[in-house]
């Protein structure tokens, strides 16, 4: 019960750090985007923030045993870029570019209410619907 409550308050912090940094305006995020047109650099100071957040905690956490709320700590250990590394995040990139959402600011607006956002989420829960289709039928060849 306890994580669930943690789990909650960190999501909540989270979604309120999206609200606040405007990332949950996709004409703000697509401003971002367009560098040789009317640049909104807002969203650089933004990223840089969460860059420096992230750095100076990971270097703490790196030296833990454990987490403080978990069993074992759940890093990364693929190291090499393959094609599905490359087409997914192209797939991302050009979704947030067009969208101007990604997963976190989609669902976070739509807790507003906001249609574009719900559009978003159904969108993105049914291509990974297919993607996971398309993995089952790929995988048994």
């Amino acid at each position: 019960m306890k994580l669930a409550i943690l789990g909650f308050l960190v999501g909540l912090i989270f979604s309120l750090g999206l609200g606040i940094s405007g990332m949950t305006q996709p004409a703000k995020v697509q401003g971002f985007l367009d560098f040789f047109g009317d640049w909104d650099f807002s969203l650089a100071f933004v990223m840089i923030g969460a860059i420096a957040v992230h750095t100076i905690f990971y270097r703490w956490v790196k030296h833990r045993q454990s987490p403080l709320f978990g069993g074992h700590f759940h890093l990364p250990t693929k190291r090499d870029w393959d094609s599905r590394l490359i087409f997914g995040a192209l797939i991302f990139g050009a979704g947030w570019g067009l969208a101007g959402f990604c997963p976190g600011p989609a669902l976070t607006s739509m807790a507003a209410l906001n249609t574009s956002a719900m559009i978003f989420v159904i969108a993105m829960l049914a291509g990974m619907a297919v993607f996971h289709f398309a993995n089952e039928v790929l995988s048994k060849k």
